[in-house]
């Protein structure tokens, strides 16, 4: 099975750079305008109607929904370094302060995350984002070293259902797309690329696509040497293995990294904000408008994650219909409908059936995701993170 996992691994991450490279391709045109929105480049497209129709929701989720789920996972790293710090190694309290409510632990990181997002723009978000990158890289790097210097604990099976003659085909099937789910849902960042490449000087001479490819190639260089999804099963098997001062550097770093990776999923949203202000009323955003744009996404990503704490686990479903066509499916169609090639030739072939893939790849994972909670449920914990 591991074999075949490092197949679809290396199958999804050579897709989702693929595309990636298209959306650079397109993010300027021949006429000089640059797309620094993933809705507008949709737009520009398939057409004001349908681009909204097909890139909108999907769009909007992937900025808020993600800063939903750091939310959820920032404040509950939160709330695990408390314990940490106040607990000895058998669970008895050592301090005398007492822990916060889950809600209270996920006010805590959104008002850590808003003020942060004081910063203006995405450039300015450079510095922020960059400690985040170097966090992610450290506990990251300590998830495998210290798994390879453990080995693997005693009790611990990774025997799956597909081992059993037991398993009924459609229970097999299923399992398998969810774990090709897993998969394909560790690639995003695709809706903010082009804003991202937006930030990057340009003219005729020298576009921004040469620094930007540069840019995603030392990127994803590190995320191939980190293989993170491989080990996002450290904390559950070797928590207890561990000194309390690396546990808890470890979860340092995810605080971290959560809080620049909300910055660089809500400042799309606060740019189109201001964006509208800018167009409605023909001047620029004042500092105090801006700061209320801050307040109030963060307030409603605060109340969807103590509404619906339980979100994480609709992430297949939900990234199947959202994540799964941004990042595998509407590039390639994008690309046929802006560059035009040659219909029945190599590139038309090649990007047709790439993108229909892609969107079969998102009804299956939805498909199975259903499966999945038909089966097992949803504990639907409303407002009790």
């Amino acid at each position: 099975m591991w074999a075949w996992g490092s197949v679809c691994l290396s199958i999804a991450f050579i897709w989702q750079l693929y595309t990636i490279f298209l959306l650079i391709e397109l993010h300027e045109s021949a006429s000089g305008k640059r797309h620094s929105r993933y809705l507008f480049l949709a737009m520009s497209a398939f057409g004001e109607r349908l681009g909204k129709v097909a890139a909108l929701f999907p769009v909007m989720y992937l900025s808020g929904g993600t800063c939903v789920i750091l939310i959820i996972t920032g404040g509950g790293t939160m709330k695990q370094l408390f314990t940490i710090l106040c607990e000895n190694d058998n669970g008895v309290k050592t301090c005398s302060a007492h822990s916060l409510s889950g809600p209270e632990w996920f006010l805590v990181f959104t008002c850590a995350a808003i003020l942060v997002a004081q910063l203006p723009n995405l450039n300015s978000v450079a510095i922020v984002s960059l400690m985040g990158a170097v966090a992610s890289i450290t506990y990251c790097t300590l998830f495998w070293l210290l798994s390879v210097k453990k080995g693997r604990p005693e009790g611990v099976s990774y025997n799956t259902t597909l081992e059993s003659q037991d398993s009924l085909t459609v229970m097999k099937t299923s399992d398998i797309m969810n774990a090709i789910g897993i998969i394909v849902l560790a690639f995003r960042g695709h809706n903010v690329v082009l804003e991202i490449q937006g930030t990057l000087p340009s003219n005729f001479r020298e576009t921004s696509k040469e620094p930007m490819r540069k840019g995603i190639i030392i990127a994803y260089i590190l995320i191939a040497m980190l293989d993170r999804g491989l080990l996002a099963a450290f904390p559950q098997f070797h928590k207890q293995q561990v000194t309390k001062f690396l546990m808890g550097a470890i979860y340092v770093l995810v605080i971290i990294h959560c809080l620049s990776s909300y910055q660089v999923y809500a400042m799309p949203v606060f740019d189109n904000l201001e964006l509208r202000y800018t167009i409605l009323k023909y001047k620029k955003c004042p500092q105090w408008l801006r700061t209320c744009f801050r307040l109030v996404l963060g307030g409603i990503t605060f109340f969807i994650a103590v509404t619906f704490p339980f979100l994480p686990s609709l992430v297949a479903l939900l990234g199947g219909i959202t994540l799964v066509p941004v990042t595998y499916a509407y590039p390639c169609f994008m690309w046929l409908a802006i560059k035009k090639p040659r219909t029945k030739g190599a590139m038309w072939c090649f990007n047709l059936i790439l993108g229909c893939l892609g969107m079969l790849l998102s009804v299956l994972l939805v498909a199975a995701a259903i499966r999945t909670l038909t089966d097992k449920g949803l504990n639907a914990n409303f407002f009790k993170p």
